[in-house]
């Protein structure tokens, strides 16, 4: 005869993801699901070369639902979430960009909420941001994303 344990966890120690806010995405990404924990975009170490508006320097982070999609060469899940760190040349912090997939949030641009946050982690921007949609939208075939490619709908 075989058993199986299951864990159950408490619906209060749960975190939901948040909604479209700058400080809920920070506070999740932070403190409730630290991104730094997060693996790393596929074949992208630590400080590779960027380019502006984000940096010299890059290190990009992804959620589980994002690397799901990643390796199954899938547009984007609703859930997705890319953090990116910003440095300069001289590997100084300068900013945190993030793209999060939030179904029905923005359709015409793939459903991105994006934010960008100062190193003290004040979002200077957030929402439906006319210049990252604007540049990201020459990446529009690949889910609005720079970082990798092919991408399947």
């Amino acid at each position: 005869m075989a058993y199986a344990i299951h864990e159950i966890i408490p619906s209060e120690t749960q975190v939901a993801m948040p909604g479209p806010n700058a400080g809920q995405l920070n506070e999740y990404i932070v403190r409730f699901d630290p991104y730094r924990a997060w693996e790393l975009w596929p074949k992208k170490g630590k400080l590779y070369k960027g380019t502006e508006p984000h940096g010299s320097l890059l290190t990009t982070f992804v959620n589980n639902t994002a690397m799901h999609s990643i390796k199954k060469k899938k547009m984007m899940a609703d859930g997705s979430i890319i953090v990116k760190e910003n440095y300069t040349a001289d590997k100084k912090f300068v900013a945190l960009t993030v793209m999060y997939k939030i179904k029905g949030y923005n359709p015409n641009a793939g459903d991105w909420f994006w934010a960008k946050y100062d190193p003290d982690g004040k979002a200077v921007a957030s929402g439906k941001v006319d210049a990252c949609i604007n540049c990201h939208s020459k990446k529009k075939d690949n889910d609005y994303i720079f970082t990798g490619e092919a991408m399947k709908k």
